[in-house]
């Protein structure tokens, strides 16, 4: 089968390589799923230049320990093993690689995936998994959001905030957004009743205050972030990208978690794990029709060297897709 293969870490252009290796073999509790579409996010770009240096104690010390980037899938069900009970061949699914998506075939144990909601192309499914999950963990779980809170998604545009401000609105939040100019637009129409130019105005210095700051830029200070924090509210960190090539966003995540033992306002980062629960939640929120996945650049597999690179500049719109 074709795949992108990376033997090292390294910039795109140097690292990541198309090449004919052989198809994986199901184990007993896995699906064999023949891939159409994956995704790559933020963290897709980080495992391949292997950032922050301290991650590399996990994920491998010269080279990565999965060859194969991306996570973010979705496909048609070529073979099951043994024990899968709820999919078989034909049945069209979307899920979490966990490693490995940038090619023609995966197989993944049954509880990562789930599927495809009716109404979304395989390529919408694909770019679903792990921000569309990552948002909604953030919003409803960790950020705790109700019906008529204020919420503000800094980053709105990218990946995971196109995302958290649908999942906001559909919990009956009022959204704003905060963007830069060219998004302003874009931000509007995934539902922000507020937009914020980030270029023109600090969200942060201003007089209104909101129940729930999901941060996906890093930008500011936790403090100066907390004062744009109502009393009862909560602001969370979420960015892997910030900080310096050797500890990256650990120094920052370490303040939030250390700070929010003494400081209400202050969030600690979350954990999120594609779950196939979360899946199906989203799945329901997709087929009633309140979230709509948002794909801003659609690349082949062999120009999956250039969608990274894309996804590494900080700016892409929406999610990345590609084709195989």
């Amino acid at each position: 089968m074709k795949a992108i293969v990376q033997e090292s870490y390294g910039s795109t252009g140097e690292v990541l390589r198309l090449r004919n290796i052989d198809k994986p073999v199901v184990k007993d509790d896995e699906v064999l799923v023949r891939v159409h579409t994956a995704s790559v996010h933020p963290g897709d770009w980080l495992l391949m230049v292997g950032r922050p240096q301290l991650f590399r104690m996990g994920f491998g010390l010269r080279k990565p320990r999965k060859s194969i980037p991306g996570y973010d899938f979705a496909g048609t069900v070529e073979a099951t093993g043994k024990d899968v009970g709820e999919f078989q061949a034909g049945d069209e699914v979307f899920g979490d690689a966990a490693g490995g998506s940038c090619a023609e075939y995966v197989s993944v144990p049954e509880k990562k995936l789930a599927r495809k909601p009716s109404n979304l192309t395989i390529q919408q499914a694909a770019v679903v998994p792990v921000s569309g999950v990552t948002a909604l963990l953030g919003v409803r779980d960790a950020g705790g959001v109700k019906a008529g809170q204020r919420v503000l998604i800094n980053g709105a545009s990218g990946g995971v905030g196109t995302f958290a401000v649908q999942i906001a609105k559909a919990l009956g939040a009022e959204v704003t957004g905060v963007c830069s100019t060219a998004n302003l637009e874009f931000v509007r129409s995934i539902g922000a009743d507020q937009v914020i130019d980030y270029t023109e105005e600090d969200f942060t210095g201003g007089e209104e205050r909101y129940d729930l700051i999901l941060d996906n830029v890093a930008n500011h200070s936790l403090a100066d972030c907390r004062r744009a924090v109502a009393a009862g509210g909560k602001y969370i960190s979420n960015n892997g990208t910030s900080g310096g090539p050797w500890i990256g966003p650990l120094g920052r995540m370490a303040a939030s978690v250390l700070q929010s033992f003494f400081i209400s306002k202050q969030g600690r980062p979350y954990y999120s794990p594609v779950r196939k629960q979360d899946l199906l939640d989203l799945t329901e929120l997709i087929e009633d029709g309140k979230v709509v996945p948002a794909i801003g650049q659609t690349f082949s597999l062999s120009e999956a060297a250039e969608a990274m690179a894309y996804v590494g500049s900080g700016h892409s719109r929406g999610k990345v897709a590609i084709t195989i």
